[in-house]
């Protein structure tokens, strides 16, 4: 990330954030951002499959069934990111996360990696759709 630009501008999932250099954006839409993670992965903190791991402030905001995404280790892809990626709303994610744990098994895992790589090779929902580019650059950014 650049260092010579304003630190509190737009998301990082944003596709116009200044601070990102080229090669910082050609990490993110190849999701090889996510590399590192699989460090976390060899160690058993996460898995390959399951919720993506969220903020612990975020927890006082989930209602008694969304904490069940917390009863399954943290994963690099889960169901939120074969359905719609930065596309979906926070609530949905949780939804669908939700849903994972209630319905885990081997072939849905399985299922999820599969769908997982094509979407890394289409590059397609990388940014928040409350960050994507047109709103933003109308001034008309939601939160």
């Amino acid at each position: 990330m650049k260092l010579d630009v304003e630190p509190f501008g737009p998301s990082p999932k944003s596709g116009d954030d200044p601070r990102l250099t080229r090669v910082g954006k050609f990490l993110r839409e190849h999701s090889l951002d996510e590399l590192p993670q699989l460090f976390n992965v060899l160690k058993g903190d996460m898995s390959i499959v399951g919720p993506r791991p969220l903020y612990i402030s975020q927890m006082a905001e989930w209602d008694e069934r969304q904490k069940k995404r917390l009863l399954v280790k943290p994963g690099l892809t889960g169901l939120a990111q074969i359905s719609g990626r930065g596309e979906l709303a926070r609530e949905e994610k949780l939804e669908l996360d939700v849903r994972y744990v209630e319905t885990a098994c081997f072939w849905l895992d399985i299922k999820i990696i599969l769908a997982t790589v094509g979407q890394v090779f289409r590059r397609k929902s990388i940014y928040e759709k409350s960050y994507s580019q047109t709103e933003h650059t109308r001034g008309e950014r939601k939160h």
